[in-house]
């Protein structure tokens, strides 16, 4: 973890997180699935870029994580899952949002351990129809 840098979200890593978000092997993870255009995304980081920070692994980016109302979004790049990328981004952004929490899909295991692993608990389940 010593390579791993926490940084702010810049204008230059905008589309490192659409493109990281529209990735398929990720994309799975999150409730809503559909494609992000470079507008809708250019439009959202405008509004929302200021929340969201970016791992940088060897000066790389590896990962982003962010919180909207206090509701944590994060994703890390295949190549760097499994190596601490995304509890070293979760414990980073605890200190900066100590009252956020995270939505988890109930197939997405990954990222129930990976939060779990950092301390968060089960608190609810959502049912839909």
């Amino acid at each position: 973890m010593d390579n791993l840098k926490f940084v702010d979200n810049t204008h230059e890593y905008w589309e490192f997180i659409r493109c990281l978000r529209n990735d398929e092997r990720v994309k799975h993870g999150f409730i809503q699935q559909k494609h992000i255009s470079e507008d809708s995304h250019l439009k959202y980081m405008e509004k929302y870029g200021i929340f969201y920070h970016i791992c940088l692994y060897n000066e790389q980016p590896a990962g982003y994580c962010g919180v909207i109302d206090d509701d944590i979004r994060i994703a890390v790049h295949p190549d760097f899952q499994g190596k601490g990328t995304g509890s070293f981004m979760i414990n980073e952004l605890m200190k900066i949002y100590p009252s956020a929490f995270a939505k988890v899909k109930i197939e997405n295991q990954a990222s129930m351990r990976l939060f779990e692993k950092c301390g968060f608990k089960k608190k609810y389940y959502i049912l839909e129809r």
